[in-house]
């Protein structure tokens, strides 16, 4: 096949468990900048290790991807030319390709036994050298290594690396420079004839004609190894980009102790795809270096690979959450409402039917409270008084000091709900800022003050010492709910707390 023309970029996830959310950033980094260029993104799926690989991470894998809004051109899926794009189903030419390389001088069958290679291990590093492979089977002849065969000795094969060195030239690092010499002897081909990453990588690579491979730093050691294969079988390696670690607020490569690592986990938790998107780009990457929130948009309008940052990106939870809260009040009622159906069935307020049979309600509940919650999971805490009990509905002890504050407020809740139901029977306006304008007038004819209304109100209709609007409220609950809450809770103001 001719050489492209445009760009092709890879994103290869092992699904051996959930996406490590670094993985989701190199997934992004590589389709925001196929995106910018016109060219194609490839999605392959390294599952070469047959113990650890499942079908249900390769699934959740896609999911996530799909979910934070990024697409790929080919894959397996969706197909391709190049394909198939599981590594399981390329084998056969992988151990073709082995073969022409052992056969052309760049491979040697290895015989040693784990028990020699641990102990040449030890001793390395009691010597404070870099552990590798000393060679040992490289000077075994045919003859020698045949004899191995015939006894029932099952080899690896090893890539012989040449002297000298090898130089590349990193998007994001600059000039790259390796000395062969610390470079170990690989393995190509495991005894069991099954091959290695650094092998298949460079086959898929190569048949694929991947252009550009972006990653993560912690593969910048094995680029060495792929870009001297690449030049035994005679073909350009791609250009690489090594992206920065994402270190946690501690300085350290991010781990559980400093927030979750999978991107099931934000997403599970609720957190705006938009929201999720955004925060990767400022791993390692910025738009203009003052605006911090940006649309995908302006991501693939803007992005390069050389403007990526060298050194390791601080993962702020914090600031994480504060970019969540930013998209949720940013979004329209109606579509958060939909994003945050499932939290709200999760939490066991409501049916999936029964809120589409209230789409209209929950959209005025949503856009009621839109202020107040970060992630759609937060919504069922901030949303649940409009589903419980109208009797009996539990009060926050702060709301409830609040109400008991007021020695009248037994007396002033009474009169309020016979002034509420006159207002619903005559057929006026029972919520929003009418309500709001006619209810502070009716405690100024009283004499009263808002606190004295307002405090016990607010307990008596959600059970909290904050939230929405007392108004808007009203109307989300309606009259006969608003008139039975304001009930119990006069009853239950009139008695005494318990001590």
């Amino acid at each position: 096949m001719s050489a492209p023309n445009k760009p092709r970029l890879r994103f290869a996830p092992s699904p051996t468990g959930q996406l490590h959310i670094g993985g989701a950033r190199t997934a992004l980094f590589n389709w925001a900048f196929a995106r910018r260029t016109g060219g194609a993104f490839v999605l392959r799926v390294e599952d070469t290790d047959p113990t650890r690989s499942k079908k249900e991470y390769e699934h959740a894998i896609l999911d996530g991807l799909t979910r934070m809004g990024i697409d790929w051109d080919e894959g397996p899926d969706v197909g391709g030319e190049y394909g198939p794009y599981r590594q399981t189903e390329r084998f056969d030419g992988y151990l073709g390709v082995a073969a022409a390389l052992f056969q052309a001088g760049y491979a040697y069958r290895c015989f040693c036994p784990s028990e020699r290679l641990e102990a040449l291990r030890e001793a390395q590093m009691a010597a404070k050298e870099n552990p590798r492979y000393d060679g040992c089977c490289k000077a075994l002849t045919k003859e020698e290594a045949q004899a191995k065969i015939s006894a029932g000795e099952e080899p690896v094969l090893r890539f012989d690396v040449p002297e000298g060195e090898t130089r590349f030239t990193d998007l994001i690092r600059g000039e790259v420079t390796f000395q062969n010499a610390e470079v170990d002897d690989w393995i190509m081909v495991r005894a069991d004839a099954t091959p290695t990453y650094n092998f298949v990588v460079v086959c898929d690579d190569s048949d694929m004609q991947i252009t550009h491979v972006l990653r993560g730093e912690e593969h910048l050691t094995n680029t060495p190894k792929q870009v001297l294969l690449f030049e035994a079988l005679g073909l350009d390696a791609p250009i690489y980009g090594h992206l920065p670690l994402m270190l946690g607020t501690d300085g350290k490569k991010l781990s559980k102790r400093t927030g979750d690592t999978a991107l099931i986990d934000y997403l599970d938790k609720g957190y705006p795809p938009e929201a999720i998107l955004n925060f990767l780009c400022l791993q390692g990457w910025a738009l203009d270096g003052e605006h911090d929130l940006f649309g995908v948009d302006e991501l693939i309008a803007n992005f390069e690979p050389t403007d990526v940052s060298k050194g390791g990106s601080i993962f702020d939870p914090e600031k994480f959450l504060w970019m969540a809260g930013e998209y949720v009040r940013r979004d329209t009622p109606e579509r958060l409402a939909e994003r945050c159906t499932p939290f709200l069935v999760a939490a066991g307020l409501a049916t999936l039917e029964q809120l589409d049979a209230r789409k209209d309600w929950l959209v005025r509940a949503v856009a009621a409270h839109q202020e107040r919650f970060r992630l759609y999971s937060e919504l069922p805490d901030w949303i649940g008084y409009l589903f419980a009990d109208d009797a009996g509905l539990v009060w926050d002890p702060k709301a409830e000091k609040g109400a008991r504050k007021h020695a009248a407020a037994p007396e002033t809740l009474a009169a309020f709900a016979t002034w509420l139901a006159a207002r619903g029977a005559a057929g006026e306006a029972l919520e929003g800022a009418d309500l709001a304008e006619a209810t502070k007038a009716w405690v100024a004819e009283r004499g009263l003050k808002i606190p004295g209304l307002f405090q016990p109100l607010r307990c008596a209709l959600t059970g909290a010492p904050g939230g929405a609007d007392l108004f808007e409220i009203i109307g989300l609950l309606g009259l006969d709910a608003t008139l039975a809450r304001i009930a119990d809770a006069a009853a239950r103001l009139g008695v005494p707390a318990a001590s």
